[in-house]
């Protein structure tokens, strides 16, 4: 038995981290001699409902899907939608049935976290803000999350494996541990030994507020590092916090009091977008955890709409191949394949897979970059 409670790799690539049921289909249809040519679908809404969620995770479909005797449509990861398929998958049904767990599990949990990092991303769209929430999570999927967390437009995250398999350098500092390991009192100490210990490039931000009000502590962290010193942060818990604006403009106002160098103030601690709204004009940066690492998995489904080029779906579910639309004034227009789409329409399907062959390359930045664009066009933000 495995040490740890994680599907392989390899279990995913060869079909068995599926639901039992798809076994069972491949057993009743090879039995019968069927195996139909079909058009599936991805959706998590049929018509637009104007609630718009970031499309992410495709990287990992695609791989999922290379190889197989299929052709694949798909929105570029970072596009914003809000109704109609997502991707569209051609194929006979046995040559990709048992791989529709995967593929949505892929998608659907990408999406929710990058459209929770898009929200956090525009309620403060001038500060730095970064990814704090892999202890949230089961440490295989972190690398998801922060990969996730860059689409939707985070300037960065700490989970060190995540960084070596995404080829980005992750980043933090201190946690209360560090200053509790040195004992109440001698807070200076700890900040001094992280000072002396860690590499040049690493920002000395001094956390504040392990044993006495952030006023204390970010003076006394200010006054031990002076000019070195590029930040403090203010990890204080709901339970103690208080009006955390006034906090901030408290701790500003005294060290400029006593002549200090002004230093970055980093937020962190449960923060939504409604608090980094609200705080944005005061703080320099946020730390978000919990919102962006448990955001739910949006509700994505695989219908089939086509069998052997014939309408077909089920109640509740729309038939036939469609084709997605990003109209002149930002909204979706879906409709049916093969016929005309609004005037001056973009179409947001794009080949991803032909016959099994990848033909498609994939940048965090580019999707980074896009999803950027696509939430100034339809005016996306979180939900009050």
């Amino acid at each position: 038995m495995p040490t740890f409670d994680i599907v392989s790799e390899a279990a995913i690539a060869d079909g068995r981290a599926t639901a039992a049921y798809f076994a069972r289909t491949e057993e009743a249809l090879r039995h019968t001699g069927k195996n139909p040519r079909v058009t599936c679908e991805v959706t998590a809404d049929q018509f637009p409902t104007g609630a718009f969620e970031l499309f992410a995770g495709v990287k990992d479909a695609a791989h999922l899907l290379e190889g197989m005797p299929v052709d694949v449509d798909a929105m570029p990861e970072g596009t914003l939608f809000d109704g109609g398929p997502v991707l569209r998958l051609a194929g006979n049904y046995l040559d990709f049935a048992r791989y529709e767990t995967p593929l949505l599990g892929f998608l659907s949990h990408a999406s929710g976290v990058a459209t929770a990092a898009l929200e956090a991303r525009v309620a403060a769209p001038d500060s730095r803000v970064l990814s704090f929430g892999t202890r949230h999570v089961h440490p295989a999927i972190g690398a998801m999350v922060e990969r996730s967390a860059l689409v939707g437009g985070m300037d960065g995250f700490s989970h060190i494996a995540a960084g070596e398999l995404l080829d980005k350098e992750p980043g933090g500092t201190m946690p209360h541990s560090l200053l509790i390991c040195f004992g109440r009192g001698n807070q200076e100490a700890a900040w001094r030994a992280f000072d002396e210990a860690v590499e040049e490039h690493v920002p000395r931000v001094a956390l504040c507020d392990t044993y006495s009000d952030e006023k204390d502590e970010a003076i006394r962290a200010v006054e031990e590092l002076g000019d070195r010193i590029d930040g403090i942060r203010l990890d204080t818990t709901g339970s103690r916090r208080g009006d955390l604006r006034h906090i901030v403009r408290e701790v500003r106002w005294e060290l400029d009091a006593r002549e200090l160098p002004q230093t970055d103030i980093l937020l962190s601690g449960g923060l939504t977008p409604t608090e980094l709204r609200a705080l944005r004009d005061v703080a320099d940066g946020f730390g978000v955890g919990g919102y962006v690492a448990n955001a739910d998995p949006v509700d994505f489904a695989l219908d089939i709409v086509e069998v052997d080029g014939e309408p077909a779906a089920k109640r509740g579910k729309l038939s036939g191949a469609k084709e997605v639309y990003r109209t002149e004034t930002g909204g979706h227009h879906i409709g049916l394949r093969g016929r005309d789409g609004p005037g001056g329409a973009e179409s947001l399907l794009e080949p991803l897979i032909r016959d099994g062959e990848l033909v498609r390359e994939f940048s965090i930045d580019d999707a980074t970059e896009r999803a950027a664009v696509e939430a100034e066009a339809v005016g996306f933000r979180a939900e009050e």
